[in-house]
């Protein structure tokens, strides 16, 4: 849905809440852009304080602007945290202005604030989707990828960090246990034994060399009847 109206600086457009009030002309700062305006109720009337809707505008603690007729366009206006535009209250004439705070290009959507009680109770439970608190949010959740990603990082070089000092430890008792099998086997790294036999020459399989290399060997009893017949 879009209504012109070319002879007004705004019209009504789509927005990202539903309907909203977009400029169409340039608008300079400190302009009265348009007026909020419908049936004033009073509080002290029952029947008029029981109404209830999202276009009650409150100008005093008796009167307040029912600005949900159609014809009263203002009510397209949606809210923002970082508004171009404010309302101009003037509670003695009973009147609402919505006056630029800033200069609003063509195409750009009029926006104020609505206030804290307003946004407290329409627009805290939902969530509001003006363009601040969109980016805001849109950072944040910028920044909660990041820090899974971050984490995630973390993780993995502690889970490399740890296999790697687990390989080291295995490799460790590996070569501790080799070297004691290697003990375990007689076998020492400097070569003083091997199998349980000395290789300085001192015992062969239990048998002294010495022993057979000073002392004459008693012949055969064939030999020695041979030495007799001679």
């Amino acid at each position: 849905m879009t209504t012109s109206l070319s002879h007004k600086p705004y019209r009504v457009g789509r927005s990202r809440t539903g309907l909203g009030l977009f400029a169409t002309k340039p608008i300079k700062k400190g302009t009265k852009i348009i007026r909020y305006f419908g049936p004033l109720l009073d509080s002290k009337k029952k029947d008029e304080d029981a109404i209830e809707n999202k276009y009650l505008f409150e100008l005093t603690n008796r009167w307040t602007i029912d600005g949900s007729i159609r014809e009263n366009v203002a009510r397209y206006i949606n809210h923002a945290c970082r508004p171009n535009a404010e309302s101009d209250v003037k509670p003695r004439k009973r009147k609402v202005f919505i006056r630029a705070i800033k200069d609003i290009e063509p195409g750009d959507e009029i926006n104020y604030d609505y206030g804290t009680d307003y946004f407290k109770a329409y627009l805290k439970p939902i969530g509001c989707k003006c363009d601040a608190c969109e980016k805001k949010r849109k950072k944040q959740r910028a920044e909660a990828r990041a820090e899974r990603v971050r984490l995630k990082e973390k993780a993995e070089r502690k889970a490399k960090r740890e296999a790697e000092k687990l390989a080291e430890k295995r490799s460790k008792e590996r070569k501790a246990k080799a070297k004691k099998a290697a003990k375990a086997n007689g076998k020492v790294a400097n070569g003083n034994a091997l199998n349980g036999k000395a290789l300085n020459g001192k015992h062969l399989n239990g048998h002294s060399l010495t022993a057979a290399a000073g002392k004459r060997v008693a012949p055969s009893k064939r030999a020695a009847a041979r030495v007799l017949q001679a």
